[in-house]
């Protein structure tokens, strides 16, 4: 099975390795498993997640490919490239989700980019319990050396504390 190659995605080491590129409102803060008004995760091995606060949070890592121990043939043969994330909402308080994953060059320049549509979840419409989102680079050419995985929302009340969307569990995987 292929690694992840993101550090801490879960928050078992708080907000290490995460560079916190928007930090809004009450800040990223880590919580433990369902947490207030939350949610079971699916998976046992996963016990904590980032929440979020009533402005945007937004956290973000750039994988560098080489320093993981890839050669530049074995990225230049364009391995599949599967992005993973899993976000929920509270019982209590609507909530927006968003990510962006980005295959850059040497030069930072982005090769391809995976940008869903943000989501957002009202308890009174959606079911905000845990949801994955899942996507798969392939045929996007030569020349990628590094990974920028950004994700992260905030509430749609505006309330003191982490009120916002819930994030964990997310993983970059490369097939070769």
């Amino acid at each position: 099975m292929a690694r992840n190659l993101l550090k801490n995605p879960s928050g078992e080491e708080q907000l290490e390795f995460w560079d916190l590129t928007e930090n809004g409102g009450s800040q990223w803060k880590v919580e433990d498993m369902p947490g207030d008004c939350g949610y079971d995760f699916c998976n046992d091995g996963v016990t904590k997640y980032f929440a979020t606060s009533f402005e945007l949070c937004l956290k973000r890592q750039v994988i560098d490919l080489l320093a993981e121990g890839y050669t530049s043939e074995q990225l230049d043969a364009q391995p599949a490239v599967t992005v993973e994330d899993w976000y929920c909402g509270r019982s209590d308080c609507g909530c927006t989700y968003q990510m962006t994953v980005c295959l850059l060059d040497e030069n930072n320049e982005v090769i391809q980019e995976f940008k869903p549509d943000p989501v957002t979840l009202e308890p009174e419409n959606d079911d905000c319990s845990w949801k994955q989102v899942s996507h798969t680079f392939s045929d996007y050419g030569p020349g990628m050396r590094l990974i920028s995985f950004e994700h992260g929302g905030q509430d749609t009340k505006f309330w003191d504390g982490w009120f916002g969307v819930r994030v964990t569990g997310s993983s970059v995987t490369i097939e070769v």
